[in-house]
């Protein structure tokens, strides 16, 4: 599942995998689960650490946290104004936050590995 950006934020309208920033004294987990209920309403069961990326956009040097999560509760409700949409390889909506773009490249290589091991 992708998000688009909400109206006034930096990339307005690209799109990207909901999450966010780490409050002081959070931890990836715990960053993850705030953030995916204040901005989409679900209440996520386990998490995955997965990868990190740098990445040097114009305003910042970010880090971001990848992480997997299978199973979550709760009705989807964009709570920042941003749309979603279920995508599968190769994404159709665009444009596509730059950070994101790597991440979906490894989904795909992930996913091709796997299908050739059966």
């Amino acid at each position: 599942m992708l998000t688009s950006r909400p109206p006034g934020k930096v990339y307005e309208g690209y799109w990207e995998f909901p999450g966010g920033k780490l409050e002081p004294g959070e931890n990836v987990e715990q960053a993850l689960r705030r953030e995916l209920q204040e901005e989409i309403g679900v209440t996520i069961g386990a998490v995955h650490p997965w990868t990190v990326e740098m990445v040097d956009y114009p305003h910042a040097l970010v880090r971001l946290n990848f992480c997997k999560v299978f199973n979550w509760t709760g009705e989807l409700q964009m709570h920042e104004g941003q749309s979603f949409s279920w995508q599968s390889l190769p994404v159709q909506v665009q444009p596509v936050l730059p950070g994101t773009v790597p991440v979906l490249e490894w989904l795909a290589q992930e996913r091709a590995t796997c299908h050739s091991a059966t």
